[in-house]
């Protein structure tokens, strides 16, 4: 895993980042025409007739919600505009992601009043960790389309999260289910070296870079 480009206070690269802000870019990031399939081991089958989404862990009223494929994708739909920002260093801007809101999953199935995180679970225990603040976001979404056209396979179908504020990671393809936490365990990439929040704008790639608060210990 490389290290990100060190900027200093002045100079060069400072002057990079502020150009790049300005277009819309965080530091380090560089504008990608397309989007290029990145993910970490095989695609995963989907079987409708098995696929379940699940919300469990710390619910308000204890018990594990869960809904087929069907039930899933009619929930209320909408749309949200936000770009996606790879630690790889591409930024997509302005792109339509369509599907069911975050928000809408925790009023169906609300956390109990102590929940602080959750853990995002998706195909092969993979999983990414958020601070509930960053779950709850407007533009935090369940995504099943992007520019209005369905997913592909490779892109993440049948379901995937997107939280635009945040570096891609943070936002599994193939989705499962999500974990209410009431307190921050790290998640699959979060354990292997990438920085537990992962805010583009502050450049938060890998855990070298935590300030203390940032997450739990590794």
């Amino acid at each position: 895993m490389g290290q990100p480009e060190q900027r200093g206070s002045t100079g060069a690269p400072q002057a990079a980042s502020e150009q790049a802000a300005r277009r819309g870019l965080p530091p380090g990031q560089r504008l990608q025409r397309g989007w290029p399939v990145t993910h970490y081991g095989p695609v995963p089958k989907f079987r409708p007739e098995r696929w379940e989404f699940r919300v469990f862990g710390a619910t308000a009223d204890g018990e594990k919600h869960c809904w087929t494929h069907e039930e899933f994708t009619a929930l209320p739909y909408t749309t949200v505009v936000g770009d996606l920002h790879c630690v790889t260093k591409y930024s997509m801007l302005g792109a339509e992601w369509g599907g069911v809101p975050a928000r809408t999953v925790l009023e169906i199935a609300p956390p109990a009043p102590d929940v602080t995180h959750v853990m995002v679970w998706a195909e092969y225990g993979f999983s990414s960790n958020l601070r509930l603040s960053d779950f709850t976001a407007e533009t935090t979404l369940f995504a099943t389309h992007k520019d209005g056209e369905l997913l592909t396979a490779e892109h993440g179908f049948p379901l995937r999260l997107v939280v635009p504020h945040l570096y891609a990671w943070k936002g599994p393809k193939w989705v499962r289910g999500v974990e209410y936490m009431t307190s921050d365990r790290r998640g699959f990439w979060e354990e292997r070296g990438y920085h537990n929040i992962g805010d583009p704008w502050k450049e938060q790639r890998y855990s070298y870079q935590e300030e203390p608060g940032d997450g739990p210990e590794l």
